[in-house]
């Protein structure tokens, strides 16, 4: 495919027409990272944070982001999903709390975008509870990792 398929004949945009596709098990698998100083990540590590379970709030939100998705981009359908998963793992030598988030459906439309942005929320949340103590954090390497089911298949991201 190499047009993009929010646009019309004439160039505007529109939402694409899934009505007439079948209805497949959809599966997207995202993640990002972010950065932060030693101390943060100790705080919470050890769940010091005077604001309470960070990672446990931030999966929260990261649920929450994936079933508003069509609210937020504009193009986007609504979905009914299956499933949601909002995992992390901090990594004390790089200094970073590394989200990777699963969401499934059966559907006539994929769910990257959902995948996408439960990860981003997530780790905007975590930047939210921790910015009193680094202002410095940096969210990164948002990307999008692997997709199942529909009329392309299986679409995973090239180890680099």
């Amino acid at each position: 495919m190499n047009q993009l398929t929010h646009f019309n004949t004439s160039g505007e945009a529109h939402m694409v027409d899934v009505g007439e596709k079948p209805l497949t098990q959809r599966i997207a698998i995202a993640e990002g990272r972010i950065a932060m100083q030693a101390s943060t990540l100790e705080l919470i590590e050890q769940g010091g944070h005077k604001k309470g379970d960070v990672l446990g709030i931030a999966r929260i939100a990261g649920i929450m982001a994936a079933k508003k998705t069509s609210e937020l981009v504009p193009l986007c359908h609504p979905l009914q999903l299956s499933s949601v998963k909002v995992d992390f793992s901090c990594d004390n030598q790089a200094k970073q709390v590394h989200c990777v988030t699963t969401v499934k459906t059966t559907g006539p439309t994929g769910v990257e975008m959902e995948a996408l942005t439960a990860v981003q929320i997530a780790l905007l949340t975590i930047y939210d509870m921790c910015k009193a103590v680094d202002k410095g954090m940096t969210m990164c390497d948002i990307r999008l990792v692997e997709k199942q089911g529909g009329k392309s298949g299986t679409w995973v991201r090239k180890q680099t």
